[in-house]
């Protein structure tokens, strides 16, 4: 089915129940209870998941099948958060043209980065990487301030041309007078679910790039990639040149940050230079690897836990602490407070660096990994039982001969 092993279209299928169904499955608790603040199923959050989902496929396309790091990638976010942005301001919020200029411009932006930094490999590769993204992080701040606003941002404003906007139109971003901050909501029973249009339609670039990208891993140029990251030099020496399928790799990575960029512009229109920081790139490297590099679906899990407990845990301060263990003695409660306090809200950091550490450490293959460690071993008992059963079987047969 559209040209996928039935493996890769169970995998598929799973993506897209997952992304449907996803106000349901991360909404578990009830808007009253006291768990609901674990519940991830709002708009904002759920937006993020998917876009950085998007991020995180395609930098897996150049890190996880060629072996090429780059700490670079938040530079070709920024441009298509920019470039999205600019196309509100000049024709209309119409999110068509705005995201097709910026996986345009990042395609470009990224070919040119890519010709310069490819010439190199291993560590010089990931340092020149790093090295123009904090360039195009400067110049975004402090030198091309016509351009992108320094650091107010780039934002729209009533005095922009908007050629094509028409009077009727929504004020913000847009599919042909879908407003992607307009959503439905649900009641039902103690639990709420919120249906957005900006996340569906997120959601519909999500499988389309989840799509193309398990077309790109079983392609003879997937298979190319794979090779260069096995033995690039190797390959050389048969008389292959391996720049154009590196370059390549690099560019389609490139336009895959670029339609995450804009797509984080097309649900919040404001673009500014802290999305090219070091810091950005880094993120969708620690996502890469806490999903599984080099697997389809888990740099989109990578990017889901990191999300999570980035805008969940980053909730939890004191006062929620003390509401959890308010049953408690006053003197145990502080001390319960005091232990957990370092791990949440502003230190959900170091509970994130700890995860990281032990996924690293007993995980070498991500989230993905765990995931299949736990089937062989439902597998294992599967099979024990089965072979029990097969024997009980045998000698009630015996016994009755």
């Amino acid at each position: 089915m559209f040209g996928l092993e039935k493996r890769d279209t169970l995998l598929l299928g799973v993506v897209v129940v997952l992304t449907l169904f996803a106000p349901f499955i991360l909404n578990p608790f009830p808007a009253d209870s006291g768990l609901a603040q674990f519940n991830a199923g709002y708009p904002d959050l759920m937006q993020r998941f998917v876009i950085f989902g998007i991020f995180a496929i395609g930098f897996n396309i150049l890190f996880g099948l060629t072996g090429y790091l780059s700490f670079g990638h938040a530079a070709f976010l920024g441009v298509g958060s920019y470039s999205a942005v600019w196309m509100f301001k000049l024709l209309s919020y119409n999110v068509v043209p705005a995201l097709v200029l910026a996986v345009i411009m990042a395609g470009l932006f990224s070919a040119l980065i890519g010709f310069i930094s490819l010439r190199r490999s291993g560590i010089y590769f990931s340092i020149l990487t790093l090295a123009f993204a904090q360039m195009s992080f400067n110049l975004a701040y402090s030198v091309l301030t016509p351009i992108t606003n320094g650091e107010t941002g780039l934002q729209i404003y009533t005095s922009d041309p908007q050629y094509l906007q028409s009077v009727d139109a929504p004020s913000f971003p847009n599919l042909f007078g879908a407003a992607m901050n307009s959503s439905t909501t649900l009641f039902f029973g103690g639990w709420t679910f919120t249906f957005s249009v900006g996340y569906y339609f997120c959601a519909v670039f999500l499988i389309l790039a989840f799509y193309l990208a398990i077309r790109i891993f079983r392609s003879p140029f997937g298979m190319m990639l794979r090779a260069v990251k096995s033995n690039q030099q190797r390959m050389n020496y048969t008389g292959l040149n391996t720049r154009p399928y590196t370059l390549a790799a690099f560019v389609i990575s490139g336009m895959y940050a670029g339609l995450a960029g804009g797509l984080l512009a097309a649900m919040d229109p404001l673009a500014g230079a802290e999305r090219m920081q070091w810091t950005a790139s880094g993120e969708v490297v620690l996502m890469t690897i806490l999903g599984g590099a080099g697997t389809l679906i888990g740099p989109v899990l990578g990017a889901g836990f990191i999300k999570y407990f980035e805008n969940i845990f980053a909730k939890i301060n004191d006062n929620v602490l003390h509401g959890w263990f308010a049953f408690m003695p006053d003197g145990i409660e502080d001390a319960m407070v005091a232990i957990i306090h370092p791990f949440v809200g502003k230190g959900w950091h170091l509970t994130l660096g700890l995860l990281f550490m032990l996924v690293v450490i007993f995980l070498p293959g991500g989230l993905v990994e765990g995931g299949q460690r736990l089937g062989l071993v439902f597998r294992r008992k599967d099979k024990n039982a089965g072979s029990v059963e097969a024997e009980a079987a045998q000698r009630r047969s015996e016994a009755a001969e």
